[in-house]
């Protein structure tokens, strides 16, 4: 996976992100360069080494998922308020709102230019994988926006919206690294499970982390979920084991927001620690990536040809809590 990866950090270094206007394309290579583990190109070039693939043929798709990525990641922190992202300003705090939206409606239309730059006999399902996981993500936005109102959210919705938000582009990067290796479509179809599940117990961990996370290692503000009043697995599931007394304090400390915010984050995080929140999202974690190490040992080639992966699992596990 190190290897991989430094493939990766390799293929960003040598590419350049700033034209002219510069105040457009300036956003786009801050956000690049801020780091972070790169983890959608990284899986989309281990699927395509397990199955054989050159990695000249998949440069640029690597590139282009990594783009989108980050595309919706400004636009993300904009609609959020967020400040901190990888542990620096957000876009729209560096620059401003208009900026963060124009800069990423430019970084969606690259992504889209750096997948048409290699030919390849398949690029109509690729395009067709990539479009449709771009769409859907879209859509687990909204939810995700629409359930900040919503008088009633249940677990089933959330893990129906973080599917769509978080597991389907990391599931995308997968199948498109195997379509670009004419992988069979049985294993297509693993892979992509694998990176579902991978991806929900992805999302399930950082909302533990926006929790219980340290702000230096984790790279954003915590409890930004509880200010933002936002209804992830953690509250839902408190509200689902709480007493009336405590459900009535959760519901109304989700509908305010107090001048006092540190203060708001303590109270919930106390009822959290009263019910036993963290060590059953902790458990559902698990459960997600059981089910993601089943699609991967199902897939039909030679063990060692999914060591990247299976070394990429281990590193989104040990994430720092």
């Amino acid at each position: 996976m190190n290897t991989l990866l430094t493939t990766v950090n390799e293929i960003f270094a040598a590419e350049q992100f700033v034209h002219e206007p510069v105040r457009l394309y300036e956003p786009i290579d801050y956000t690049l360069r801020l780091g972070g583990k790169r983890i959608r190109p990284v899986m989309l070039l281990a699927a395509n080494r397990m199955f054989g693939g050159s990695l000249d043929t998949v440069r640029h798709a690597a590139i282009g998922i990594e783009v989108f990525h980050n595309f919706t990641l400004l636009h993300d922190d904009l609609m959020d308020r967020s400040p901190l992202r990888r542990g620096q300003p957000t876009v729209y705090r560096k620059w401003d709102e208009n900026t963060a939206i124009l800069s990423g409606d430019t970084m969606f239309a690259l992504a889209w230019r750096y997948f048409l730059v290699q030919p390849h006999h398949r690029l109509q399902e690729i395009l067709q994988c990539f479009n449709q996981t771009a769409i859907e993500v879209c859509e687990g936005q909204q939810y995700d926006m629409n359930f900040e109102t919503a008088d009633h959210v249940t677990v089933d919705d959330y893990m129906m919206m973080i599917r769509l938000k978080t597991a389907v582009l990391l599931a995308g990067a997968l199948k498109i690294g195997a379509l670009y290796a004419d992988a069979p479509a049985a294993d297509i179809d693993h892979l992509y499970q694998f990176g579902i599940h991978l991806g929900l117990a992805f999302q399930l961990q950082d909302d533990l982390l926006d929790a219980y996370g340290d702000t230096a290692t984790f790279g954003k503000q915590t409890g930004q979920d509880i200010r933002d009043n936002k209804k992830t697995y953690l509250y839902l599931q408190a509200l689902q084991h709480a007493d009336p007394a405590q459900q009535a304090e959760l519901r109304s400390l989700f509908s305010s927001t107090p001048a006092d915010s540190d203060d708001k984050v303590s109270r919930v995080l106390a009822i959290y620690h009263q019910l036993g929140i963290r060590r059953q999202v902790e458990d559902s974690i698990q459960q997600q990536f059981l089910l993601a190490q089943q699609h991967l040992d199902a897939i039909r080639v030679d063990d060692s040809q999914k060591t990247p992966l299976r070394q990429l699992m281990d590193t989104l596990f040990d994430r720092k809590k």
